[in-house]
């Protein structure tokens, strides 16, 4: 069995492939302030819950955007299961071409456009990844990483507004009934949802524009499926996307 970790900025995310399925993930806040030792008493006790003999899980492959949290999640995962971990960095094989691979491209973009390449290699394609920041990977029919784009996320976004304004409210993000708020609530989730879908697609729409050809369109991270809709242009939503890189990006490196 496959265990693979996405390291973000927000969450860390664990799970456990039996080789035809996702069978177990787990979604863990970021703290680069708990120890090694923290983070181990942590993960023992999630993959305990999953009642998988640790001795079946033997392959593993990291990625990371935090590298405080790198060295400490790769010790405890030799810790746990003896095996050493892959880190995912432009030198392992991705079935990209390694000299279009922008040089501080993020292992989690990697995973994206790793993954999409794969699955559609006759064509365009761009992953719209809604995480901490919002970023749209691009990479083309022929292997080449075109590069990316990147604004802060939705959630990130409405923390900001919170956090410097004096009477507006936290707001969960869903769509509104009605473009046009009459609560503060309301308006915000009108201007984050929509606001950020038409972002979404006018970004889309230039980057047809500039390399010439249409795109196939590919959205993950928490909120894709709630904003998919709204955007117009999304063809697949795929809510497991990044670690289905990572674990094409762990097969061909085996």
């Amino acid at each position: 069995m496959l265990t693979a970790v996405d390291i973000g900025n927000s969450n860390i995310v664990v799970a456990v492939h039996d080789g035809e399925q996702w069978l177990h993930s787990f979604r863990i806040y970021s703290d680069q302030k708990k120890t090694t030792d923290e983070y181990f008493v942590v993960l023992d006790r999630l993959i305990g819950s999953t009642n998988i003999p640790p001795g079946e899980i033997n392959r593993a492959v990291v990625s990371s955007v935090v590298p405080n949290l790198t060295r400490s999640i790769q010790k405890n995962i030799v810790r746990l299961f003896g095996v050493n971990p892959l880190m995912v960095d432009h030198s392992v094989k991705t079935g990209l071409k390694r000299d279009s691979i922008p040089p501080e491209l993020g292992a989690d973009l990697l995973a994206n456009v790793a993954q999409a390449h794969y699955l559609l290699p006759d064509h365009l394609v761009t992953v719209v990844d809604f995480g901490t920041a919002l970023t749209l990977t691009t990479v083309d029919s022929d292997g080449s990483v075109l590069g990316a784009s990147i604004a802060p996320g939705l959630v990130t976004a409405v923390n900001a507004l919170f956090g410097n304004t004096a009477q507006l409210p936290q707001v969960e993000l869903r769509v509104p009934s009605s473009v046009i708020g009459r609560n503060s609530q309301d308006s915000i989730r009108s201007g984050i949802m929509y606001g950020y879908a038409g972002m979404v697609q006018s970004i889309i729409e230039r980057i047809e524009l500039e390399v010439g050809k249409e795109a196939y369109v590919i959205a993950t991270g928490g909120l894709s499926k709630t904003i998919a809709p709204l955007i117009g242009r999304v063809n697949q939503v795929s809510q497991m996307h990044t670690l289905d890189g990572l674990r094409l990006i762990a097969d061909l490196n085996s």
